[in-house]
């Protein structure tokens, strides 16, 4: 169900920069995990959550749960990042992926961890200096910002690795 990207090796690595940030989705729930390094970032891991569509409801918001909790198990992050969901123009959508939102939230407080969250602005703002930026603008900042051999994907992925650069720049516990 899991589609991973590893980017490094985790080798005695502290865990106290390690950011974990999330697009929520039902399909597609994206997760990117970083490092913050000496003035820079470091890739640990992207890919996605998947559920299949003909899959109930309740099932698929587990699925999220138990992958979210065995990422939070094997990154041990200091914070989870998480994008805000905004305004969509199909109501029932948007109520599903708020579903899958509340599932991300409770696994972050359930394991402890402080939950930040971002709207989609505040991310593009904060990795490509432009709220407005394209989905593949965004991509490009995140290959270069997190000095990648390709640009990520899926979109999902690139969007996680952007909300957790967007946290990374914010948070002052870090």
């Amino acid at each position: 169900m899991n589609k991973h990207k590893n980017c490094h090796k985790l080798n005695r690595i502290s865990t106290a920069d390690i950011i974990l940030g999330i697009d929520p989705g039902i399909a597609d729930t994206g997760f990117g995990v970083i490092k913050k390094d000496r003035g820079g970032f470091l890739c640990l891991d992207y890919g996605t959550i998947k559920t299949a569509a003909k899959t109930e409801l309740p099932d698929r918001l587990d699925i999220i749960n138990r992958e979210l909790r065995g990422l939070i198990k094997k990154y041990s992050p200091a914070l989870v990042a998480v994008e805000q969901l905004y305004f969509c123009k199909n109501v029932k959508t948007a109520l599903v992926v708020g579903q899958a939102r509340g599932v991300i939230l409770l696994t972050a407080r359930q394991s402890n961890l402080p939950v930040m969250e971002f709207t989609p602005l505040q991310v593009k703002q904060a990795v490509s200096t432009y709220g407005q930026a394209a989905k593949l603008q965004v991509q490009r900042m995140v290959k270069l910002l997190l000095n990648l051999p390709e640009l990520p994907q899926p979109d999902d992925a690139a969007d996680a690795l952007a909300i957790a650069i967007c946290a990374a720049n914010t948070s002052r516990n870090l």
